[in-house]
Parts: structure tokens; C-alpha cells; sequence
């Protein structure tokens, strides 16, 4: 299968397996694979960015921000039909498209986790350096990863799953709760669904819409299914009631940002600092305007939803590297080296977790944070071109195979990914360029 241009034979007609239930009939529980990949794709910088949306353009970008939840619906459904029609994993459907898929995950996946690791260690600990300064925020950050790391290399999927669900029932709390308290312009809000761009923000919209609820972890969404039970087309309606509440509930908390930052932040006139720290900024505002319990409360939403996209991270794209891995050495998919536990997902753990640590103390070394960016801006348009292959022709049984409105919606968000991966590639080049 390493460059052939059709799936092989075997499982297509997996239908006729028996899922680890014993054959029962698919049930939806509100608790399933679809809040694990929204919750781990909801970080602090999405929170941030639609802060900004919020402060810059009141409610005028809300359409934007709902239309984001939308794509992110459609991508995370292609995912997850093609692996239960199939029996495939996504990685095995990349490298039926040829070894060009290979060659850009393999550094991708490196490189990614490599920073991914101390970005997302730093993130979580900012707040709680904020909160409990009685350390310094590389220590914070240190003891989030080893939280979780511990959690993800000793806990099987069903107790990911609830610390998952307990994560984000507090980020849902202290975010909507937020915004009721700022009490949202309702006649604004409903302008806000018309679609307008403002002058001159062109490319913060499509980033706005782009860029809410993950990126990577979109592509793990099958491995869930897997560790779940899911494994068959018994399971397509429950994935589909799974993924699009997952992110109805991900599209409420945005929006709650978006009447934060219209709601407070604008009529604070503050400026936000740029990254992570603008939530730090976001929590003196509503000190001062709302007390120390309302300020309080939201570094736990704050730290909640970073901490969130760590266990998921270190579970999914660990599961990821495991499958490209295994197959890399000649070993099928859900080989037990390749799933939660086996020796493939341990590694990349462990990668993810410690080496990045190194960072703490180096700082932001150059060529990898431009490698980073560059790969990083490549991601999503690769995400969206490659699902149309596996979509579409003898890859999937044609049952659930794209129909042609599929395919336009596709389409249109793999050329709205190319669009901002060539900004953020240019962004990321810019330092060379500039000489």
C-alpha cells in the first residue's frame, strides 16, 4: 500500500464484522469521541482569537465564527465515515494516495510535537502561575506535562475520555457563564449573522473561520472511534449525532468568548496582549469589573481549556505517530504496538513530554519554530485535499462515498486552507525574506 493508487483488498466489505459490543444496536451517549476531538481543539489561543473578534469587531465577525464550527463539522465527519466505512485508518488512506503523504507527515509529526509539547505545557501553566505564584511558570509548566503524561501513559481510553468530559463541563461553565454575566446585545448579535467582512480584515476572517477547534487533532478522530468500540457502519449515524453536538456545544463556548470580548473587553478599551497572555489580560478586566470571583473563575475555565487539549494530544497524536509508526515497521493497524499502551504510543508520549522541555530553557529557537510554522500552515490544506481522495472512487464503498454538494463544500474549505496556508507560510518565511 505504500504508493498504490487504490485501497487493498480486505476490509472494504468490513461491514459484516462484529463490533467488541457483541453486535448490540449503535446508542448515542452525549459523552463519546466527537467532545474528546472538539474539547482538544478548543485551546487558549482559538479563546484568544475570538477575544480579539470580539474587542476589534463587536459581533460583526459572529457569522465567521459559526461558519468555523461548520467546516470543522465537515472535516472531523469525513474522518470518521471513511474509517468506518473502510476498516482504514486515516493514515493507511494517506499512503493509498502515495508516498508524498509519508515523506510530509513523517517531519510534520516530529517537528509538531516537538514545540506543540512546550507550547501546550506553557499555556497550561499560565494561569495557574497566575493564580499560585509561588513557582515560576517553567516549573508550572513542567508539572502540567508530567500531570499529563501520567494520566495518558497510565489511564486506558474510557478514563481519557471522562477527565475529558469533566474538562470541559468546567470550561463550559466558567466561559458561558461569563457571558450571560456580560449580558450580550441580542438585536447586535442577530446583525452579526449576516455575512460582512470589515475593511481591511479580509484575512483575519478566513483565519477566524479557519482556525477555530484544532488542526491535527481533526485527523485523530477515527483513532477515537477505534479506542471507543466504533469500529463499523452500524456506528455512522451515532458518529455523525456525535461529532456535530460535540461542536454545537464547541460553537456555543466561541461564541461565548466572542460577548466576552465584544461585551467587556471593547467596553474596557484594553488592548490584548498577543498569544496566551491575552487570557491573563482578560482576567484583570473582569477583576476589576466584576470582582475576584468572576476573575478567578475564568483562569480555571482558562486552565481547563488548555489543560484539555494536552491529554487529548498526548492520547490522540500519540495514537497517530503509533499507526504511522507500526506501518512504517510492517505492522498492520490496531496492531496492540499501535494502540493505547503499546510501545509505538509510549514513545511518542514520552517525546512529547520531555524533549520540548529543553525549550524552557533555550527560549524559541529559530529554524525550528520556522519549520514548525512552515509545516504547520500546510496541515489543514493537506487534511482537506486528501480527504477528498479518500472520499470519492474505489477508496471508500460508494455508499458513503462523497455526493457532489460534498464534494463543493470540501472543495471550498481545502481552497479556503490553501488561502491562509500560504499567509501563514509567508508569515513564517518572513524573517528570511525580510533578509
Amino acid at each position: 500500500m505504500s504508493g498504490g493508487s487504490n485501497m487493498p483488498p480486505g476490509k472494504l466489505d468490513h461491514a459484516d464484522r462484529v463490533d467488541d459490543d457483541g453486535g448490540k444496536p449503535a446508542k448515542w451517549r452525549i459523552v463519546g469521541p466527537g467532545l474528546v476531538v472538539a474539547a482538544t481543539g478548543v485551546g487558549a489561543a482559538d479563546m484568544v482569537a475570538t477575544l480579539v473578534a470580539g474587542s476589534r469587531y463587536g459581533y460583526g465577525l459572529l457569522w465567521a465564527v459559526i461558519l468555523g464550527v461548520v467546516l470543522k463539522i465537515v472535516l472531523v465527519e469525513g474522518a470518521g465515515r471513511f474509517t468506518l466505512a473502510t476498516g482504514y485508518t486515516i493514515f493507511e488512506g494517506w499512503r493509498s494516495l502515495g508516498r508524498w503523504t509519508t515523506w510530509y507527515f513523517a517531519p510534520y509529526v516530529m517537528i509538531w510535537g516537538f514545540v506543540y509539547g512546550a507550547t501546550a505545557m506553557s499555556s497550561a501553566a499560565l494561569p495557574l502561575a497566575a493564580l499560585f505564584p509561588v513557582l515560576p511558570l517553567w516549573a508550572w509548566a513542567i508539572l502540567m506535562g508530567l500531570l499529563g503524561f501520567v494520566m495518558v501513559w497510565f489511564g486506558r481510553y474510557d478514563t481519557f475520555e471522562k477527565i475529558t468530559a469533566a474538562l470541559v463541563g468546567i470550561m463550559f461553565v466558567t466561559v458561558v457563564g461569563l457571558a450571560i454575566i456580560a449580558t450580550p446585545n441580542i438585536p447586535d448579535m442577530l446583525a452579526g449573522l449576516v455575512p460582512l467582512i470589515p475593511e481591511g480584515g479580509i484575512l483575519y476572517t478566513l483565519a477566524l473561520a479557519g482556525g477555530v477547534g484544532g488542526t491535527i487533532t481533526l485527523a485523530a478522530y477515527g483513532y477515537w472511534l477505534r479506542e471507543k468500540g466504533w469500529y463499523t457502519p452500524k456506528w455512522m449515524k451515532v458518529m455523525r449525532i456525535d461529532n456535530t453536538m460535540a461542536y454545537v456545544m464547541t460553537g456555543i463556548f466561541v461564541i461565548s468568548m466572542l460577548i466576552v470580548g465584544a461585551e467587556v473587553v471593547r467596553s474596557a478599551g484594553v488592548s490584548l496582549s498577543a498569544g496566551d497572555e491575552g487570557l491573563l489580560d482578560l482576567s484583570t478586566v473582569l477583576r476589576d469589573e466584576y470582582g475576584d470571583v468572576v476573575g478567578i473563575g475564568f483562569l480555571v475555565g482558562f486552565w481547563a481549556a488548555s489543560f484539555s487539549s494536552i491529554i487529548g494530544v498526548w492520547n490522540g497524536v500519540s495514537l497517530m505517530f503509533a499507526d504511522f509508526w507500526g506501518n512504517m515497521r510492517g505492522k498492520e493497524s490496531g496492531h496492540p504496538d499501535t494502540r493505547v499502551g503499546g510501545k509505538y504510543f509510549k514513545f511518542y508520549v514520552l517525546w512529547l513530554t520531555f524533549p520540548p522541555m529543553i525549550l524552557f530553557a533555550l527560549g524559541q529557537p529559530i529554524g525550528l519554530i520556522l519549520a514548525y510554522g512552515v509545516l504547520g500552515s500546510l496541515f489543514m490544506p493537506f487534511l482537506a485535499i486528501t480527504l477528498l481522495g479518500l472520499l470519492n472512487g474505489k477508496r471508500i464503498p460508494k455508499k458513503y462515498a462523497n455526493k457532489l454538494l460534498g464534494n463543493i463544500v470540501l472543495a471550498i474549505i481545502a481552497l479556503l486552507f490553501i488561502v491562509l496556508g500560504i499567509n501563514q507560510l509567508f508569515g513564517a518565511l518572513g524573517p528570511i525574506l525580510a533578509g
